[in-house]
């Protein structure tokens, strides 16, 4: 562990039976912490149990409230969160779900960027216009809880190279990092492309061009 990352404790554990809209149902424990160097109520999902020998798949899932909860289609967090439910339980290993709306820019500036896209800029662009980083997430907070549950070695599910590049500074060991599915919409196509070309996930570029053109 870096000598500069303080640990963190497991704070409660609750049994919960999730309900998906599609009719996808499994039970997780949900765990708090205590520690946590940003102070903000980041939550744990352990789902399934991994074999023995094998490397847990995680998941660090920023909250996005209008994709998670609303189902808006100018994202892919809804879809992806459910995906990645699914397969984390019958693998075994934890989602994060970590209070980052909107890159770590809060829901109101989210919303505000949201307006600008609809002028003609990217997603990097919108937030630039308001003075905000492109992207201020930090998983600080995130090795912390990984370690809290004795997990240290991780396959992480994710398109995002700055995710296992953060983990791996932060003393996780990213032994692969797996894809998600790709959730492409008419209203989400630009924003996934930005995503590419300004970040570099990794996602089918050709086919969120043609889509978008489309």
């Amino acid at each position: 562990m870096p000598a500069d990352l303080t640990a963190a404790t497991p704070r409660a554990r609750v049994r919960v039976p999730l309900h998906f809209h599609d009719g996808y149902a499994v039970d997780a424990d949900l765990v708090t912490f205590d520690g946590l160097v940003d102070g903000r109520e980041h939550i744990a999902v352990v789902l399934g149990d991994p074999a023995p020998g094998t490397t847990p798949l995680v998941r660090l899932h920023s909250e996005c409230l209008t994709g998670d909860v609303f189902g808006s289609a100018r994202c892919d967090c809804g879809p992806q969160l459910r995906e990645a439910v699914e397969r984390i339980a019958e693998r075994g290993g934890v989602l994060l779900y970590l209070r980052q709306e909107g890159r770590g820019i809060g829901l109101y500036n989210k919303l505000d960027a949201y307006a600008l896209q609809d002028q003609g800029l990217d997603t990097y662009e919108a937030n630039a216009a308001l003075g905000l980083p492109e992207d201020a997430r930090d998983y600080t907070a995130a090795a912390q809880m990984l370690r809290a549950l004795d997990v240290t070695r991780v396959d992480l599910l994710s398109h995002n190279p700055d995710k296992a590049e953060q983990l791996r500074a932060l003393g996780i060991d990213v032994h692969d990092r797996v894809p998600t599915g790709v959730f492409t919409t008419p209203h989400n196509a630009r924003y996934l492309r930005a995503k590419v070309l300004q970040t570099s996930h990794t996602l089918p570029l050709g086919d969120l061009t043609e889509l978008h053109a489309g």
